[in-house]
């Protein structure tokens, strides 16, 4: 299939190269210690706190921000830490306007909750720069875990770990530990190379070792790491990527939205990363969003979602949807790839079907619409690439776990985003990783104790 011509198709360099700067500034500039005052005042204190209640990590939302009005940001930022390690990054990616800061009783009375993320901000920022660390690590266990992946989950779990007195050893497959923190998310929402402030803080509480460029399945297995080690924690997040499924997707201009985000963010000058002219972003969560919104802070002239659902459907906020909006990204529903148009191997425009539901199933309905651009980001979900089919059970494409981030084997629990009842969010993945270090603490301990009793038993006959 053909399509127009795509002019001078995929570039670098479209803007003015202050520009770059400027677009990818902090998104949310932090509040100074004046504005913070400011903010905490409006918190009610409520007693029942609907906020806390909506926090995944069961942050004292209340507690911290009455300590951030009394001038006492590190007591606020300790509360904050005891229940969230990685308060700091959750509180400029954490999408607060669909949890604590939509429950926050001034949402419901005033349209304008407490700005509970900026308040979370300002605490743990001043900690982290202070270098204030707040917990010491238990005496020595004895006892070693593995943590397969160095992104949310695997940092709260191995932070916790080794506040119990664990050794520790997180084995990551990219060249430098984050995840998600490092290598997923908009740059302006954690600029200044934050997620590595990040995890040096985390690391500085001793006990953790980190080992990069290490893939399960190709470097060690799972048997390998239990062989050496007491247990083990999967945080491995969906390092594969759907396929559209669609005529033409090998063409030259179709590309992962994962991988574009990532480049970015490991990128030292952004006028080098080439753009289309024209964007097609085809999804409806927050990698959609990140995608088609950098592409148009890089220079592209039009950037389109096309997402094969209603707006009530996509799983990007509202308020992610209006940010796009903002920045001049056009939304389009209903629309679902059907073949990229080709032009001497590049991708010269999209055909995508109408889409409409019928006894809530998602049909086609015979129309298309056709769209000219010169690059196409799929942003359509993620897949698990580990093989573990035979070794753990498998629901949906992730491994399962119970309440406690327990899998079908015995020694081995999982979080974040490769485990089932996650909703993809780096507060959850986190809230996974230290309620999984408790679970695995009490095992391995409780085991232990097992032992010596049975060793005394034995002795004293």
């Amino acid at each position: 299939m053909t399509a127009g011509p795509n002019r001078d198709g995929i570039a670098a360099g479209r803007l003015a190269p202050e520009l770059y700067h400027d677009n990818f500034a902090d998104l949310h500039p932090p509040l100074d210690r004046h504005e913070a005052f400011v903010e905490a005042d409006r918190c009610y204190f409520c007693f029942d706190a609907p906020c806390l209640n909506a926090c995944p990590t069961e942050i004292d939302i209340p507690l911290f921000i009455r300590q951030i009005a009394t001038d006492n940001p590190l007591g606020a930022a300790e509360t904050i830490f005891a229940q969230n390690i990685l308060g700091g990054m959750c509180a400029r990616v954490c999408p607060t306007e669909t949890l604590c800061e939509e429950a926050c009783v001034r949402e419901a009375a005033e349209g304008k909750p407490v700005r509970i993320g900026m308040l979370q901000r300002y605490a743990t920022d001043i900690a982290m720069a202070e270098g204030k660390q707040f917990f010491e690590r238990a005496p020595d266990t004895g006892r070693t875990i593995a943590v397969v992946g160095a992104g949310p989950a695997g940092l709260a779990c191995a932070h916790r770990l080794a506040l119990k007195g664990h050794a520790v050893t997180i084995f990551d497959a990219r060249p430098k530990p984050g995840g998600l923190n490092e290598y997923g998310i908009a740059s302006y929402k954690a600029p200044g190379d934050f997620a590595q402030a990040e995890i040096d803080y985390i690391l500085s509480v001793g006990g953790i070792d980190v080992v990069n460029g290490q893939m399960l399945g190709r470097d060690f297995t799972l048997d390998s790491l239990l062989a050496d080690h007491d247990g083990v924690f999967l945080a491995l997040g969906l390092a594969g990527v759907n396929a559209l499924r669609a005529e033409g997707e090998a063409a030259a201009g179709v590309d992962d939205a994962v991988d574009f985000i990532a480049a970015l963010r490991q990128a030292d000058d952004l006028s080098t990363l080439p753009i289309g002219r024209r964007v097609v972003v085809i999804g409806g969560g927050m990698t959609a969003i990140d995608a088609a919104v950098q592409a148009k802070l890089l220079g592209a002239e039009e950037v389109t979602i096309a997402y094969r659902r209603g707006k009530a459907m996509m799983n990007a906020s509202q308020w992610e949807q209006d940010l796009a909006a903002s920045k001049g990204v056009t939304i389009r529903h209903w629309l679902a790839p059907k073949a990229i148009l080709v032009e001497n191997g590049k991708v010269a425009g999209i055909e995508l079907d109408e889409t409409a539901l019928s006894q809530e199933r998602l049909i086609t309905t015979g129309r298309t619409v056709r769209l000219e651009c010169d690059q196409v980001f799929k942003a359509i979900g993620q897949t698990l690439v580990a093989d573990l089919a035979g070794e753990l059970t498998i629901v949906g494409g992730k491994i399962e776990i119970d309440a406690e981030g327990r899998t079908a084997h015995e020694r081995v629990w999982a979080g974040g985003d490769c485990a089932t009842g996650g909703e993809d969010l780096t507060v959850t993945a986190a809230a996974q990783g230290r309620d999984a270090a408790e679970s695995i603490h009490r095992a391995l301990m409780g085991a232990g104790q097992a032992a010596q009793r049975q060793t005394a038993e034995l002795v004293h006959g």
